[in-house]
């Protein structure tokens, strides 16, 4: 045991912090979530992929301490960074649309239950947020119809965004 005594502490170091982040940050995305109403199942989603995060950055921490190459490890960590470089700039790529349902979900007006309308130049798409998935939004019409608009294009696009609890109107007085 005596060559591996610095990686075992050093590994035992990254699981506690690995817990430590992942605890505070499942509390802290559980309180911002209830605070603005979001279901259960959007909380599952969101810890699902901060969760994934953690563990990446857990795994390229403890591939360090047990002796990987730090130039084999910069050109794994470049290309991940690349690939996340991709998914915010990239209209086509998957990955955008899994980063514009992070900033969906936090950063957002919208909730489900609103009515919303996608303002375009040749038509306007409108009805009640229904879900917001990994990659789509999910809007169901006054008529009824499902309709898939990818996240990415959510982001793009001017919405008016009408709350279901202000459109109750106060009864006016008659004189």
């Amino acid at each position: 045991m005596g060559p591996y005594k610095l990686q075992i502490i050093q590994t035992v170091i990254v699981v506690v912090l690995l817990l430590t982040i992942r605890f505070i940050i499942k509390h802290s995305i559980n309180r911002t979530l209830k605070k603005f109403n979001f279901t259960l199942q959007r909380r599952k989603i969101t810890l699902k992929i901060m969760n994934f995060f953690i563990i990446i950055s857990a795994i390229i921490a403890l591939t360090g301490i047990w002796g990987i190459e730090r130039e084999k490890l910069m050109i794994f960590i470049s290309s991940v960074l690349t690939i996340l470089g991709i998914a915010f700039f990239a209209q086509w790529s998957i990955l955008s649309n899994i980063t514009a349902g992070l900033i969906l979900y936090f950063n957002h007006p919208m909730k489900l239950g609103d009515h919303i309308r996608v303002l375009e130049k040749d038509f306007i798409i409108e009805g009640e947020v229904h879900d917001v998935t990994f990659f789509f939004v999910h809007i169901i019409s006054p008529e009824g119809d499902r309709i898939t608009i990818p996240n990415s294009i959510v982001l793009q696009k001017n919405l008016s965004v009408g709350h279901p609890e202000k459109k109750k109107k106060t009864p006016r007085k008659t004189l």
